[in-house]
């Protein structure tokens, strides 16, 4: 099909794209991969009726080390986030997630800010970003402001994205001494996730004494787990206490039915990849 009509801009700078944005007021959209965006305007699902392009924008590209967490620009790639040896040495669950996007043409031009911005239910980013405790830089009408992960995603595609925000990059705090695995199952290859789980264990004499889980497609937004993340704080790191505290992977989730999967199914495939998950971040 072909999207309808609309005004394109191509910014030099984020205060360039803000400005254009918010000129736009509801009716502006952010270009940045285009990865999810234009297939949604080619269905008409989309119209805005202006289009500002932030490829232009060098300052929103790559990635540094920032003492004890990495930057990563909105504008970064998902196959650049996934080479960067900073980001497999300190934040590893973002490399394993970002590996399992799409296909290698989406991830050479699908952005990291991108993809997070999108909001996806079955996106692989944003239950990563939960899990790290990721903050979000984002540049708005009214000046910078850092929003958690936690409040980033708000509802269904939905996040504190306002209008005339950009988000600007993503703060990953290092995991110095975690292991960390992203278990998806997916009913086709490179599709999106039916269920995902990302994990990150620090083990400590035999015993795990610290997790984060955080769980995709489990909700309108990504749901932390944090009824296995208590089961499993202090437990011997062993498979029946993973085993146990995976059964609690449902606590604060609300999964839906859709064409895909049931909610029924979906519950059940949560105990199952969380177990997979944690038993091999904890190295099992």
């Amino acid at each position: 099909m072909i999207p309808a009509a609309f005004d394109y801009t191509r910014a030099a700078s984020v205060e360039d794209a803000v400005t254009a944005l918010t000129g736009a007021g509801d009716d502006g959209k952010v270009l940045a991969g285009g990865q999810s965006l234009i297939p949604m305007l080619r269905l008409r699902l989309a119209a805005p009726a202006m289009l500002v392009d932030l490829g232009g924008i060098d300052e929103l590209r790559g990635i540094r080390d920032d003492g004890d967490a990495l930057v990563i620009g909105a504008m970064t790639t998902h196959d650049e986030v996934m080479a960067s040896p900073l980001v497999r040495e300190h934040v590893p669950l973002v490399a394993q997630a970002a590996a399992t996007v799409a296909d290698r043409q989406v991830r050479h031009l699908g952005t990291f800010g991108g993809s997070l911005a999108h909001a996806d239910p079955a996106g692989d980013l944003p239950g990563v970003a939960m899990a790290m405790d990721a903050v979000f830089s984002i540049a708005g009408p009214s000046g910078q402001r850092d929003v958690a992960a936690a409040d980033f995603f708000v509802d269904y595609f939905t996040t504190a994205l306002g209008p005339g925000d950009v988000l600007v990059s993503v703060r990953v705090p290092k995991l110095t001494g975690w292991s960390t695995h992203y278990e998806k199952f997916h009913h086709m290859a490179q599709s999106w996730s039916i269920v995902a789980v990302a994990a990150a264990v620090r083990r400590s004499n035999g015993s795990i004494a610290e997790a984060r889980v955080a769980l995709t497609n489990m909700g309108v937004t990504p749901v932390r787990a944090r009824g296995v993340e208590d089961a499993l704080l202090g437990a011997p790191a062993t498979a029946e206490a993973v085993e146990a505290a995976a059964a609690r992977a449902m606590e604060g989730a609300s999964p839906l039915t859709d064409g895909v999967a049931s909610a029924e199914y979906r519950t059940h495939l949560a105990s199952v990849l969380t177990k997979r998950a944690v038993m091999t971040a904890s190295g099992l």
